[in-house]
Order: structure tokens, then C-alpha cells, then sequence
């Protein structure tokens, strides 16, 4: 029953605003001009405000306000820009109650942007190119739970779905049981519905099933596997989050120092904004 509705539920989303397409084709050049990004999104009240709000949180550290887009784009950088560009607009079209996951749309947004900075300050002490990859995937790779929360409120499981994750079960294994898909696949069908590129959905289909990633996305989608699991969507960054992370890292064979530096990096910036 549920495979259908969430199959239904993707097929009636609002389509990708023109902004965001213009915006994924702009993402597919070899040379990107910081200016041509800057002309797409100043079209964009939403954009412009979400990217503003971002830059100026505690997470990225800069000194001085930023006040306009253009300077917003020339501190965070082009793959950053873009990746905050997508993702703010897609959780306002799919804006859901997120309560079956004991979370509102701002602890998603944060979860969501303390997954990209981590994957930026992790990777970028790694490889750089696969920094600008993994940094929109990411941010996007919860995007399922949207549709999946709308669906247990729907099926009057949010009781159910609340209790089995209050007593140990992890998030992934109870979406599973209860609705026969998890969120890394949920998000991959509905970017296969907004036609956004198939490395993006590649990467993130078997983020809850690693085993199941095709040798070229192995390693790419046991780094997000990482990044969501200390970015835990109810808990990011605890103690416990952290753990699980760093065991997952050493287990996959990431050397553990270099993201725990991150980490650390990452908890520094989010005290100084307390």
C-alpha cells in the first residue's frame, strides 16, 4: 500500500521552479563564472534570502556581515552557493510537519547545513574535487523524509513510528518496516521525478544500504553514510552521533583523525553562536 502512495505523493509535486533549472544546468558547465551564478539567483527573493541567513550563521564563521548575494557567492564559494540554492528551495516545496521524526522544518534546515559544512570541512582536507561532489548530496540526502513524515501522519503510524525509535530501533530500519522504503531512496525518486542529474541520485539511493552502492558510488556514498550519521537528523553532532560516525569512518577505512578535526571544527563554530 505505502509503495503507492509514496509513488502518487512524488508524481504530485509541484515542479522545480526555473530558477533551480536554470541552476542545475548552470552546475553542469566545466567553467563556471561566479557572475553568471549571481544573475540566476538574483531573480530569486527566496534564494537570496535563504543564502544570506546561511552565510551569516556562526557555522561558516566569517567576520564581517554579509549583506549582499554577491559577496555571499565570492566567501562560499561557487559548489557551496549552489548547493544552498537547491536545497533551501526544495524544503520549501516540499514543506511537511516533520513530527512523526520529533523535528520542525528548522532543526532540518540546521541538520541539513551541519551536514554540507562538515562535508566541506572533512573533504576539503581530503580531495577537493570530492569536496564540490559530496557537498549538495549532503545537504539534500534527507529530503525523503518530507514525503515519508507527510505519509505516517497519513496512515495514523506517527504513534507507532515515535514509540519504535524512542526504544533503540534506528530511523532507517523503522521507515523500512513501516512503509517498505527508507529516506536515501525516497529522495533519490524524487529527483528522478525533478530530473536533477544522476550522479546527485547515484550518490544518495543507497545511502541506508551501502552494500547496495555500485563500486564507482561506493566510496562517495559511505562518505555521506558518515556524514548523516553525525549530522543524525534528530541529534546532530551529540555524542552519540559522533561515536556511531567515527566507528563507521574507521570501519570503511577513512583515517578518523582528519574527521574528527572537522568535527571539532564544526561544535567550535556552533558554540560561538549560542
Amino acid at each position: 500500500m505505502s509503495s503507492n502512495n509514496i509513488l502518487e505523493k512524488i508524481e504530485s509535486l509541484p515542479p522545480l521552479p526555473k530558477t533551480i533549472i536554470e541552476i542545475e544546468e548552470f552546475r553542469k558547465k566545466t567553467n563556471k563564472e561566479s557572475a553568471e551564478l549571481l544573475e540566476i539567483i538574483e531573480k530569486d527573493a527566496l534564494i537570496i534570502s535563504t543564502l544570506l541567513k546561511i552565510s551569516n550563521s556562526a557555522m561558516f564563521g566569517f567576520r564581517s556581515k554579509v549583506e549582499t548575494p554577491g559577496r555571499a557567492i565570492n566567501l562560499l564559494g561557487i559548489n557551496f552557493t549552489i548547493s544552498i540554492a537547491i536545497g533551501g528551495t526544495v524544503q520549501n516545496l516540499l514543506m511537511t510537519n516533520l513530527e512523526p521524526y520529533g523535528i520542525n522544518s528548522d532543526d532540518f534546515m540546521k541538520a541539513s547545513n551541519i551536514s554540507s559544512t562538515l562535508a566541506s570541512l572533512w573533504l576539503s582536507k581530503i580531495d577537493i574535487e570530492l569536496k564540490d561532489e559530496i557537498v549538495l548530496p549532503a545537504l539534500l540526502q534527507e529530503t525523503g523524509k518530507f514525503i515519508i513524515a507527510d505519509l505516517i501522519v497519513n496512515e495514523g503510524k506517527s504513534d507507532l513510528f515515535k514509540s519504535k525509535i524512542a526504544s533503540g530501533a534506528s530511523i532507517e530500519d523503522t521507515e523500512k518496516e513501516l512503509l517498505g522504503f527508507t529516506t536515501s531512496e525516497v529522495t533519490a525518486k524524487i529527483f528522478r521525478h525533478w530530473k536533477l542529474s544522476e550522479n546527485l541520485i547515484n550518490l544518495i539511493e543507497n545511502v541506508d544500504n551501502v552494500s547496495k552502492a555500485e563500486d564507482e558510488y561506493k566510496k562517495k556514498t559511505q562518505i555521506l553514510d558518515i556524514i548523516k550519521t553525525a549530522a543524525y537528523i534528530n541529534a546532530p553532532l551529540s555524542a552519540n552521533s559522533v561515536k556511531k560516525a567515527l566507528e563507521k569512518a574507521s570501519a570503511y577505512g577513512f583515517d578518523t583523525n582528519i574527521l574528527k578535526n572537522a568535527i571539532t571544527t564544526l561544535e567550535d563554530r556552533l558554540l560561538d553562536e549560542k
